[in-house]
């Protein structure tokens, strides 16, 4: 990347580090801090020498990336994940000659100074400080070699970002989508890249699955994203990363409630994307109450609570009652007897009521089989709210 160029002398509106932050991004070492005096925090120029001069003394990357973060939050307020500290503190106003045009200019400098400056080593800067320049560069304008690089970063540990600093807006002109949808789609796809890499774990998969699943449930409302864009984002992560699929399911069923238009069609390929076997108990019973989704959608979901209610029952003719499989027969309590007795009764009486509503189903597809109309389905249970 080409080294940004500042026009002119870059003054900084901002306070020296206090004792308490000294100790917070420097972890006790306070003599980092010592190379911090009024000119190195108030002149852009000179506080990029001063990095550079720590840098050369050895001190911890994560440390290098912490004192950037902290400072780079001051002088533009865009940066700071803080609401509270930085209408505390608010800085002051530019000058009343700055025009609108050299505003963006200086924070465009800023952001790239930056991105130079950050420490290539992985980790050593947070996540979320990276999303908020990466929002920020895309605001101002910021030359496609540092977006790039910024998103590079970011994607790396996307698994320790959070869903506030994950949404950020769309800022083309040509997007219809309130967020910047395809940004993170570009973001999940670089990860899931490092993860069949064998550079990142399961558990870190999981852990992105369930954001993403939080970010689809949020961008679902937006009017103008399309179902390929939605489509999209869901398969971008693999099926095995989500544990569950309730958080999937709700995002779709929100969709669904968002964008009425949906064809059939459609709606029946975006539902084949929701793995019934991982919904728990409460979304299995809302999908199947739910006359947004298509009726086959709904009767895989009764099938599949069938199959597990089934296997959760004793059929043995024998009626014998033992304590878990290898551990030896061991006779169980009257008492326990008959706990046992009312759960596999209620149970069996699951079953068959999952059984009659499959039956109702089945019957009401083959009517509507008949009619070939792909106009309005009747389901029996009617669903207003989207599953929570």
């Amino acid at each position: 990347m080409e080294k940004p160029h500042s026009p002119e002398p870059i003054t900084i509106y901002a306070n020296p580090p206090s004792h308490h932050h000294q100790e917070m991004f420097a972890g006790g070492e306070m003599e980092y801090y010592s190379w911090f005096d009024e000119a190195s925090i108030q002149d852009m120029n000179y506080f990029v020498k001063t990095i550079t001069s720590i840098k050369s003394k050895g001190i911890r990357p994560d440390v290098i990336g912490s004192i950037i973060a902290h400072y780079g939050s001051k002088w533009l307020p865009d940066l700071s994940g803080n609401a509270s500290a930085t209408t505390a503190t608010p800085p002051p106003p530019p000058p009343p000659t700055e025009s609108v045009t050299a505003s963006v200019n200086k924070k465009r400098f800023f952001v790239e100074t930056l991105t130079e400056i950050l420490p290539p080593e992985k980790d050593s800067v947070p996540c979320n400080f990276l999303l908020r320049l990466l929002r920020t560069a895309k605001m101002v304008g910021t030359n496609q070699n540092y977006l790039t690089e910024l998103e590079n970063r970011v994607s790396w540990q996307l698994d320790q970002a959070s869903l506030k600093e994950l949404m950020i807006p769309s800022f083309s002109h040509t997007c219809g989508t309130l967020l910047d949808v395809e940004l993170v789609t570009r973001l999940v796809k670089k990860f899931v890249g490092l993860d069949s890499e064998g550079v990142k774990t399961g558990a870190a998969l999981v852990k992105l699955a369930k954001l993403v699943d939080s970010y689809l449930a949020e961008a679902a409302i937006d009017g103008g994203l399309t179902l390929l864009e939605f489509i999209s984002l869901i398969k971008a992560l693999p099926s095995h990363a989500r544990t569950t699929e309730d958080g999937l399911y709700r995002a779709i069923d929100r969709y669904l409630k968002a964008h009425p238009q949906v064809m059939k069609q459609e709606r029946k390929e975006l539902c084949r994307l929701i793995d019934s076997r991982k919904l728990s108990p409460e979304a299995a019973l809302h999908a199947a109450q739910n006359d947004r989704l298509p009726v086959r959608s709904i009767i895989r979901v009764l099938f599949t609570e069938q199959t597990k209610v089934s296997r959760h029952i004793d059929w043995s003719p024998s009626g014998s009652h033992y304590s878990e499989p290898g551990s030896g027969p061991q006779c169980l309590s009257k008492r326990e007897m008959n706990v046992q007795q009312a759960e596999i009764k209620r149970l069996r009486d699951d079953v068959l009521r999952l059984q009659s509503e499959c039956g109702a189903m089945h019957m009401q597809l083959e009517r509507l089989m008949e009619k070939k109309s792909g106009g309005s389905r009747g389901l029996i249970f009617p669903v207003e709210e989207t599953f929570q």
